[in-house]
């Protein structure tokens, strides 16, 4: 079991990774003012998109199988657990609004400056603090 819960924690690293560096380079496109330079930053977060998508998937397998155990066999009912799940949730909404900006810059159409990039940068940190807590201190 301790081998499914590394692999859970490399697979939230390597996806979190990928949740902090894409919006960074919204931030860079949504500044771009020449085509090479938005052409070079659609290919990047493209690229990045393909990559990380399966590791959340990855990251989301893993968590699944590491809570059934501790669920069902462990019999273990946490409540924090829940707390948890949303923010995970959460970070699958955000991931696939990521999808959707992305298709913005792809098509011309994006709407953002990069200042609310820079804000909307954010949101996975605070999501990764407050899971953090919420599995090592388990407030409640």
């Amino acid at each position: 079991m301790l081998w499914i819960k590394a692999l859970h924690i490399i697979f939230v690293i390597s996806w979190f990774a990928g949740l902090f560096y894409l919006p960074r380079l919204f931030v860079n496109h949504a500044m771009a003012e020449d085509a090479a330079t938005r052409a070079r930053l659609q290919l990047m977060e493209r690229k990045l998109l393909r990559f990380m998508t399966p590791l959340a998937v990855l990251a989301l397998l893993f968590g699944g199988w590491t809570w059934a155990y501790y669920d069902f066999y462990a019999g273990a009912g946490w409540r924090w657990m829940h707390a948890k799940l949303l923010l995970v949730g959460m970070l699958v909404g955000y991931h696939g609004w990521c999808w959707q900006l992305y298709r913005g810059f792809a098509a011309d159409s994006n709407r953002h400056s990069h200042v609310w990039f820079r804000w909307f940068n954010e949101f996975p940190v605070l999501v990764l603090a407050a899971v953090v807590i919420l599995v090592v201190v388990k407030p409640f």
